[in-house]
């Protein structure tokens, strides 16, 4: 049997299926996201089409691979070491509680797998927002950019407070969850999406996202920052008219380096 065999597999954060000759000879793949059959070989598009028939699901595009973009050749040549899209919501505290779980048996449950809980929920919120997510962005003193969003409605940097089934009172600066003591959180949120900014060369703008929240009253508007729960999360980026495709995809090439948040 010498006819072409299809091979799923996932390149560059994007689901493919791949088209194969018996020798391993890959002749064209499948980019689902894009609804485009990328030809190797233009000779063999009828087996090609043939081949994939019981996975195409609409209408599709055919032709040549497009050419690459300035953008996609500088994040094919990262370093998988320094490249932060595989980062998973809440990889900082993945890893803490890997390396120091705490006692088996304890008073009260770990603070941090309420965190984790809560940045898991807003990063799987982000997927319906449209754009580009990373989570858990490395900056100099151990903080971490909970979750970066880039997209035509501009970037904005996601802090996540877990606040699940309780009150929520938000006044510039503090803000106060359920019984415990009011914190400035806003301070820090501010400080993060400015940081990101000067990393970024670009505007970010600063979002808390108060996870599982019952009810937020905003007694004091805080500057410049936006106050969502996680149910909010999909609508954050669906505006446009901010940031042109080229543009978002640079940032996003910029963003995910490792070496971007170095320096800060």
């Amino acid at each position: 049997m010498d006819r072409p065999r299809v091979v799923p597999a996932r390149r560059h954060g994007r689901d493919r299926l791949y088209v194969r000759l018996p020798d391993g000879r890959s002749i064209a793949w499948y980019d689902r996201e894009a609804a485009r059959v990328n030809l190797l070989d233009a000779e063999r598009e009828d087996e090609v089409l043939a081949a994939l028939a019981p996975y195409l699901t609409g209408p599709v595009a055919v032709g040549p691979p497009p050419v690459p973009s300035p953008a996609d050749l500088a994040r094919l040549s990262l370093h998988p070491d320094d490249d932060l899209a595989p980062n998973r919501p809440g990889e900082a505290l993945l890893v803490d509680l890997d390396r120091a779980p705490g006692p088996a048996r304890r008073l009260r449950p770990d603070p941090r797998r309420a965190e984790l809980d809560a940045q898991r929920t807003v990063g799987d919120a982000m997927g319906g927002a449209g754009g580009h997510a990373l989570h858990s962005l490395p900056l100099p003193g151990g903080h971490r950019v909970h979750h970066l969003l880039i997209g035509p409605g501009g970037v904005y940097a996601l802090h996540v407070r877990s606040a699940h089934r309780q009150r929520v009172t938000v006044a510039e600066p503090q803000v106060r969850i359920g019984r415990r003591p009011p914190e400035p959180v806003l301070h820090r949120v501010r400080a993060d999406a400015d940081r990101a900014a000067h990393a970024l060369t670009a505007e970010v703008r600063p979002v808390l996202v108060l996870a599982g929240a019952r009810r937020v009253t905003v007694a004091a508007a805080p500057r410049g920052v936006r106050i969502l729960t996680d149910a909010d999360v999909p609508e954050l980026a669906r505006g446009g008219g901010v940031l042109k495709p080229a543009d978002v995809e640079a940032l996003y090439a910029a963003a995910r380096d490792r070496r971007t948040w170095a320096g800060l």
